[in-house]
């Protein structure tokens, strides 16, 4: 097998190898000594602190607040309501012995805060007035993974948990779509992801949820990658937690309540969205370092040249750029040059004698193999245009790459050679068992019915009934 840059095994040869050796090898996570958890280095968790205050910062804007609960639940929340113990039964990780003794009732690590959120607004909502209760939660959870995959499939994982009531249906159905469209700007603003929103089919939905909706993305290797979830949760947990209120009219109902997440899979959806055989590709919004400079001198010359560097980096910082001036002086730059294209760096400029004689650095984009100088002077608002510009080309790419490895099928034989190499855009029955066959098939799976689907009818591309939707499903192979 050829060796990709750095020695990382090239894509089209085995994306899955590519991954596992780039995260480690970019120096963004380490395996934890449990199987299946990881250590998150500072580089990757620089990554995860922009995207989290990217969220946070649009999550209070609309009138939420955070809160924390507790990591530890008693057993008997998760099973006051049936399906939702159901669906995490396989996942759960329970705490027996503490204390030097046995307990009376096993806790279960949160796999999710739906039971104990429920229980405290239970305490919390009394009358109309309470309404609507806007909680966010930024917390770990535990979820024990059969085949974990640094940041995309882990035991223990970060995330952000929005937990609300409402005093009816449609607003809560409002609130599930609002935070929705969150995530959707997340993506495509912050992540530069070309995500789809859609709504997933009954055998997809989280457990509990009457409805449940997502934002999909495309990966390199043509897989989607499930990046945000949003769920109406109805009545369901409300009676089963007795979340309750006084109307205006004074009759006790039942509150609605949603949940909605995004989790630290988003940098895992990062790598593979961008990424290429050179390394990572991070765009301008969420690199630790937006800008690299790269001193370049010897001698008597060293000193002169690093402290200009660390001037620029003074004027680029003053500017709102995050600038990183590389002063390892036991390495060459050539070493430094390839280190932070593996890195994912979107701009590097490369700073010399004859370049700071000259008023100017030699700049090298993430994309692209060409290098120009610009001026020191107006390097500050230049680099700034050029940053926006690769926030613009990385959103630009992935659309364009997943837009081309999307096809409209009406055949099956269409359809299992769209799923091997993307998305396959299909009628569909409807039917569970239906599309348990297609999965055996194919592995492919009905990502989401996409929101802005035009309406088409006609009949399933396996199973020939009518169409149940009213429109096309997304399917293909999912992370």
């Amino acid at each position: 097998m050829a060796d990709g840059h750095q020695g990382i095994t090239p894509q089209r040869e085995d994306f899955s190898a590519w991954y596992n050796e780039l995260v480690a090898k970019a120096g963004l996570v380490d395996r934890g000594p449990v199987r299946g958890t990881m250590v998150i280095r500072p580089y990757g968790f620089r990554i995860w602190e922009l995207l989290q205050a990217d969220l946070d910062q649009r999550i209070k804007a609309t009138g939420h607040q955070n809160a924390y609960f507790p990591l530890l639940i008693p057993e008997g929340h998760l099973r006051r309501e049936a399906e939702h113990i159901e669906g995490f039964a396989p996942e759960l990780a329970v705490v027996t012995h503490a204390g030097g003794k046995d307990l009376d009732e096993p806790l279960v690590i949160r796999p999710t805060s739906e039971t104990i959120v429920g229980e405290m607004m239970a305490k919390w909502i009394s009358s109309h007035r309470d309404l609507p209760m806007l909680l966010n939660q930024w917390s770990n959870v535990v979820r024990w993974e059969l085949r974990p995959r640094m940041f995309l499939r882990t035991t223990e994982f970060l995330w952000q948990e929005g937990h609300t009531a409402h005093a009816d249906a449609d607003d809560a159905m409002a609130e599930t779509m609002l935070a929705l469209g969150l995530y959707q700007d997340v993506a495509v603003q912050t992540a530069a992801m070309a995500s789809i929103a859609g709504e997933k089919t009954e055998s997809e939905r989280f457990a509990g949820a009457q409805r449940t909706f997502t934002i999909e993305a495309m990966m390199r290797d043509g897989r989607a990658l499930q990046a945000g979830t949003s769920h109406f949760m109805g009545a369901n947990f409300a009676t089963a937690f007795g979340i309750q209120y006084t109307a205006n009219d004074g009759e006790l109902k039942f509150c609605n309540t949603t949940s909605w997440g995004m989790s630290s899979r988003m940098i895992g959806g990062l790598i593979m969205t961008h990424g290429d055989d050179r390394g990572l590709i991070l765009p301008s919004a969420l690199a630790p370092y937006q800008v690299v400079i790269v001193p370049i001198g010897r001698g008597d010359q060293v000193q002169d040249v690093l402290a200009a560097a660390a001037g620029l980096a003074s004027q680029l910082d003053a500017a709102g750029i995050r600038a990183h001036v590389d002063d390892r002086s036991q390495l060459s730059p050539g070493f430094k040059f390839n280190d932070w294209e593996l890195r994912g760096a979107p701009m590097r400029l490369e700073l010399g004698p004859r370049d700071l004689a000259a008023g100017t650095a030699v700049l090298a984009r993430r994309l692209g193999d060409g290098k120009e100088s610009i001026q020191l002077s107006t390097a500050p608002q230049r680099l700034t245009e050029e940053l926006a510009a690769f926030q613009d080309l990385l959103l630009a790419r992935a659309t364009e790459f997943r837009d081309s490895h999307t096809v409209t099928v009406d055949t099956w034989p269409d359809f299992v050679t769209a799923v091997a190499q993307g998305w396959a855009r299909a009628l569909h029955c409807g039917q569970r068992s239906c599309e348990d066959d297609i999965k055996a098939e194919t592995t492919a799976t009905p990502r989401c019915i996409p929101l802005d689907g035009k309406p088409e009818s006609g009949l399933c591309v396996r199973c020939g009934l009518p169409s149940a939707y009213g429109k096309r499903l997304i399917f293909g192979r999912a992370y």
